[in-house]
């Protein structure tokens, strides 16, 4: 029997269907995490054949003897895997250490995590990227401002999601961004673009060919979501436009991306932009090697009428799927930001809309900064149709 070891496989809660589906394709499914077993849902724990509970997975020594057990246990240790960014360094490195061979090494990280390597990848698929500078002194900044004016983004050059991402419009807002910075961040600095993001969702095979293809568009930006406390909305496609596919699919080939499911950030511009492109354009952001987070692979199933957990898990025990996927739709999350004065209550949406609800949940605090409180996930046929649940959802009472 194939050994998989599942590094956090209760976060976020609807991974333990990865597990699953690993299990019913007759793979040993061996999960580490820092969460009391007992405290684990019931389809998680019916999803893996062992758990080994540790105090932190932020102790690396305690992970590492983790998979030492299960190896003097089970034997080979085929795969080592969490589908979450902030483990990728961990993973990398622990493939490295025990041999694991069937995804990146610790060699492999710089490129897939830190933004300022990622470009040279996105240039070697011929699309275009934002200039950038790496932060140094406030004169350095101030001299990449001049050549490509204001406002600028700062961000971290290896960081997750748009946590600690500064909009900076003019000389006093760089002056706070170096008063308040942190000191043991590296920072890069883009170029604005004025673009929606558009992503690249898919599971790729052993070869580096993609089994399933999808995407969603995010209208606003996250980092405004972030740090505005705005409310967040994105959906996932009806049909993957073609200049998303060409892209992500260049973007496979130039990382290498082998055996994986992948969520590849693209921006397409809302207005041309000298050395980037015209309007429409696909131009690059950012490489995520996997999955888009929260609740979206059940929103791609929704949108498509299949199931990428059993995708993801033939993958891996197949290297192909024979999952069909059905009717497509468009699936739209929208999640409210608690304290705003909506003009309908929930009763009213859901009443309005409760007919094409897929999930209503209280989003975790760990993901509302990115993601709102209330989270409503529904399908239409129609981007018209879509457009109007956006208007009626968001619509905030008249000030008297």
């Amino acid at each position: 029997m194939r050994n998989f070891v599942f590094i956090s496989p209760n976060f976020p809660t609807n991974y333990w269907m990865f597990c699953h589906e690993l299990k019913a394709n007759g793979i040993n499914v061996l999960g580490i995490g820092d969460c009391p077993y007992d405290n684990l849902m019931p389809e998680l724990q019916a999803s893996l054949n062992e758990y080994y509970k540790v105090d932190s997975l932020e102790d690396s020594e305690a992970v590492y003897r983790a998979i030492a057990f299960f190896i003097f246990k089970y034997g080979r240790i085929e795969w080592i895997e969490s589908n979450n960014e902030y483990w990728l360094e961990r993973d990398a490195k622990l493939r490295t250490d025990f041999n694991v061979t069937t995804s990146f090494q610790a060699a492999d990280i710089p490129r897939i995590k830190y933004k300022s390597k990622m470009k040279e990848y996105y240039t070697k698929a011929g699309i275009p990227v934002a200039r950038y500078h790496m932060v140094d002194t406030m004169e350095g900044c101030l001299g990449f401002v001049k050549e490509v004016g204001y406002p600028v983004i700062a961000k971290p050059d290896n960081g997750v999601g748009a946590s600690d991402t500064h909009k900076i419009s003019n000389d006093e807002e760089m002056k706070e961004f170096f008063e308040t910075k942190w000191e043991d961040v590296e920072y890069i600095m883009e170029e604005f673009i004025n673009a929606e993001v558009n992503s690249y969702d898919a599971i790729i095979d052993s070869n580096g060919e993609p089994i399933f293809e999808t995407g969603n568009v995010t209208p606003n930006s996250i980092m405004d979501v972030v740090n505005n406390l705005d409310n967040s909305i994105y959906y996932i496609v009806k049909d993957l436009p073609a200049d998303t596919r060409k892209a992500g699919r260049a973007t496979v080939k130039s990382f290498g991306v082998k055996s994986r499911f992948v969520h590849f950030e693209f921006f397409r511009l809302l207005e041309d932009h000298e050395g980037m492109g015209k309007k429409g354009d696909v131009v690059a952001l950012e490489v995520n090697m996997r999955p888009c987070g929260g609740f979206t692979p059940d929103m791609i199933n929704f949108a498509h009428s299949t199931d990428v957990y059993k995708i993801w898990a033939d993958m891996i025990a197949f290297d192909k799927s024979t999952m069909p996927v059905g009717e497509h739709a468009y699936c739209a999350f929208a999640g409210r930001r608690d304290g705003k004065p909506f003009k309908y209550s929930h009763e009213d949406i859901m009443e309005m809309y409760g007919h094409q609800m897929k999930m209503v949940e209280r989003i975790p605090d760990v993901l509302s900064g990115a993601m709102g409180n209330q989270m409503y996930v529904a399908t239409f046929p129609t981007k018209k149709e879509m457009d109007k649940f956006y208007k009626d959802i968001l619509k905030e009472k008249k000030r008297k």
